[in-house]
């Protein structure tokens, strides 16, 4: 499995989001500057978290996003879904009649379905709270380093 562009940067943003949004909404375009991201391809990625109701959008001069829940109730498995659909390993619909259908059923047990349960474990576990708080705990270590 492989994350688009798409997902790599609504991860980013987000987590960008939780930590800087203490202070009230916080505006797309610094989330785009602060990240590198074009501010238009940003707003492509903005609409699907908010159709899923993963963040909400505030009008005016103090505008910008917020979190519409606490971070700790945002998973991962929920922003993929968001901005990529389903995350499963497609396994079969219908047995194939040139297959083998016991080597076909073999294959499905065994390695899509075990690799899809994996994926939801930790999809299903890993909030953006904790995406965050490794963020803060990484960001300062890599503060305090010294370069000669």
């Amino acid at each position: 499995m492989k994350f688009t562009k798409k997902t790599r940067y609504g991860f980013q943003a987000l987590i960008d989001l939780s930590v800087n949004m203490k202070d009230g909404p916080v505006a797309l375009n610094s989330i785009a500057e602060r990240n590198h991201i074009s501010l238009q391809y940003l707003e492509q990625v903005f609409a699907g978290l908010r159709r899923a109701g993963i963040v909400k959008s505030m009008k005016g001069s103090q505008g910008g996003y917020q979190l519409k829940e606490e971070a700790d109730r945002i998973t991962a498995a929920m922003i993929v879904r968001a901005l990529e659909g389903d995350y499963h390993i497609e396994g079969l619909k219908e047995m194939p009649e040139d297959g083998i259908p016991e080597m076909e059923k073999t294959i499905q047990d065994l390695l899509t379905d075990k690799i899809n349960e994996k994926l939801d474990q930790i999809l299903e576990n890993l909030t953006l709270e904790d995406m965050r708080q490794y963020y803060l705990e990484y960001g300062k270590g890599c503060q305090d380093m010294y370069y000669i």
